[in-house]
């Protein structure tokens, strides 16, 4: 027999998109959404899909997921986002893998949109993210921002890919640069870490050559430069705020 799937994901302000992920998922035997009080149409959106929507305090993306992860109750889980998809040629896979696992986790490749098309360099492709897992044998690390699934057993692959929209506009890419440097400085910043301007500098130029260069980000022509920017901004970002907290911007 196959075994049952719980589809878990924690949201925040994602009313327009949170239906269309939760539709992509409608077939699993159950939904937990952990809703980090959201001020519009979310949890109420979450509701016609799933009776299962909790609403709490935010404690960072791996303890709020490991959250959501203590509220499943079948045999194996799907971790999702509000910004990506499951196609029906993934659920076709997952439904295999449910009937016959041959592991206790599984890999999925992930394809994302950059402000509107696919990214297939860069990094961005086919950029693994270990998503299905059997309850019991994975939990989330306990960091705000950038959690890794800590997984006991055999690591197995699928084949299709999640579709990921993370980005659809540049106010977008802009807003979530800053709230992920701002929790990445913070993290960095409780390990003891320190930066200064000539740090920041550094790691954003790094961050521009890896993406644009060494994995070949110009082959996705313009947009393939944009994203390059983009995430040299934010490393320059992350570890300017990192010299802020530590005063060293002064002077």
């Amino acid at each position: 027999m196959r075994s049952t799937l719980s589809v878990i994901l924690i949201t925040y302000n994602e009313a327009a998109s949170i239906a269309a992920c939760l539709e992509s998922v409608a077939w699993a035997d159950e939904i937990i959404v952990v809703d980090s009080g959201s001020d519009d149409e979310t949890a109420a959106i979450c509701r016609r899909y799933t009776p299962h929507v909790h609403v709490t305090n935010w404690l960072g993306f791996g303890m709020q997921k490991n959250r959501a992860l203590a509220l499943a109750t079948c045999e194996w889980v799907l971790s999702v986002d509000a910004d990506e998809r499951v196609s029906t040629e993934l659920r076709a896979e997952i439904d295999g893998i449910l009937l016959a696992p041959e592991a206790d986790a599984y890999e999925l490749p992930r394809l994302s949109t950059y402000l509107g098309r696919p990214m297939r360099h860069g990094g961005w492709w086919p950029d693994y993210v270990t998503r299905l897992f059997r309850r019991g044998a994975a939990r989330f690390s306990d960091v705000p921002v950038h959690e890794a699934l800590l997984v006991e057993g055999r690591t197995g692959r699928l084949r299709v890919p999640l579709i990921h929209h993370p980005f659809k506009n540049l106010a977008q890419v802009i807003g979530k640069m800053d709230s992920y440097s701002t929790a990445a400085a913070m993290a960095l910043a409780e390990r003891g870490r320190g930066a200064g301007l000539a740090s920041a500098i550094l790691h954003g130029f790094f961050a521009f050559l890896r993406t644009y260069v060494l994995r070949a980000g110009f082959l996705d022509g313009k947009l393939g430069f944009v994203l390059a920017v983009s995430n040299a901004e934010g490393a320059y970002y992350k570890y300017l705020k990192l010299a802020e907290r530590g005063g060293r911007l002064s002077g």
